[in-house]
């Protein structure tokens, strides 16, 4: 296969103009007219990058050699403690808004959809019409959710096991990602240890529950990929084994932790920041399993940036370099692993996207 790139983990905000009204009014989410914050009641994020966006996104990707994106829902709208109503309205913006993405552009993008686990029948209604009207294969999950009676749950538990069905009979790629740390957990929120330290250890709590509970064997299906290389679930893996080993009244029924290492259906992005952190995630799960995650636009993605002499694939970069990984590895993490978590064992789905994808290249030449 020629060599193509493709980022496995990228949002995309909507146009100010594109949010409905509703969206505002009811302070559940927007972006400011100037594009330079995102606003939610009591709550603003600025805009730190025009790539936010979807005309500034795709030169973006010109520029930095980037020929496929996987943009993700937005973490501010999984719809937790909002409204029945609320909740179903947002997400269904969320979803129709990337829906449209990948339609005009599918040479570019392919789009995940979100829904709320808290509502499982809700949930499944929207998975069927996702998939079956919208044609999104991605589903984009958040670590921890907020049940109906304002208890925060990891998103692998026993109630949600309909969702993982449905997703398994699409044979769907989900993706698991992080965020609300700071609804979850009663700390004082400063410099950013939400973002710093606790996403991590959603991440490294999600994976926990899905590998002892041995979903990547009872769904066959699924393919799961973990954000930001998952990187506590790797730090963290001798600990959960001693805790197994070493109690197992605390694991009856439950799968030993070493089952899932370098599983052939769970996937984990190269957004770990430094060489030595994807070193540990390489030699635990093994090259195939890791994907391409830029996590663009945002500031902690791999973005340009001078004090830290950065640039998107910097990481993979060094890793070649210094001799981690030789140049066939280093391609399939920007391509074949991509497609592979996408797709599956779909060839003709994967040879369908590569075509569009060299069409493009060919065009813009």
């Amino acid at each position: 296969m020629d060599k193509i790139r493709i980022n496995g983990h990228s949002h995309l905000l909507p146009y100010p103009e594109q949010i409905p009204d509703f969206m505002r009014e009811k302070e559940i989410f927007w972006v400011d007219e100037d594009r330079k914050f995102m606003l939610q009641k009591g709550w603003k994020r600025p805009v730190t990058d025009s790539s936010f966006f979807l005309n500034e996104k795709l030169e973006w990707m010109k520029k930095n050699n980037i020929d496929h994106a996987v943009v993700l829902n937005l973490s501010q709208l999984y719809g937790n403690a909002l409204t029945y109503d609320l909740m179903k309205e947002a997400l269904r913006f969320q979803n129709d808004f990337n829906a449209q993405v990948q339609r005009e552009h599918p040479s570019k993008f392919t789009c995940g959809f979100v829904i709320q686990p808290a509502f499982v029948r809700g949930a499944l209604w929207e998975m069927e019409r996702c998939v079956e009207e919208l044609g999104l294969r991605v589903l984009c999950l958040p670590t921890h959710y907020m049940d109906t009676t304002g208890k925060w749950r990891v998103i692998f538990n026993e109630d949600n096991a309909p969702i993982f069905e449905m997703a398994n009979k699409y044979k769907l790629a989900i993706q698991i990602h992080p965020y609300d740390g700071d609804k979850m957990i009663k700390l004082e929120d400063r410099n950013w240890r939400f973002h710093l330290i606790w996403m991590l250890a959603q991440c490294g709590d999600a994976y926990h529950f899905y590998t002892l509970e041995g979903m990547q064997d009872k769904y066959k299906d699924i393919r799961v990929s973990f954000a930001h290389g998952g990187q506590l679930a790797q730090m963290n893996l001798g600990r959960r084994i001693q805790g197994f080993d070493g109690r197992p009244d605390l694991f009856k029924g439950k799968v030993h932790p070493r089952k899932a290492v370098g599983h052939k259906n769970i996937y984990f992005d190269t957004l770990v920041h430094d060489t030595f952190s994807l070193e540990l995630l390489l030699k635990r799960q093994g090259v195939d399993q890791i994907i391409m995650g830029l996590d663009d636009p945002y500031p902690l993605g791999e973005m340009e940036s001078e004090a830290q002499s950065s640039y998107p694939g910097k990481i993979l970069d060094l890793a070649l370099e210094e001799g981690i990984l030789n140049e066939q590895q280093y391609n399939d993490i920007w391509s074949t692993n991509v497609l592979n978590w996408l797709f599956g064992e779909n060839e003709e789905a994967k040879n369908e996207l590569i075509s569009k994808i060299k069409a493009n290249k060919t065009k813009t030449v």
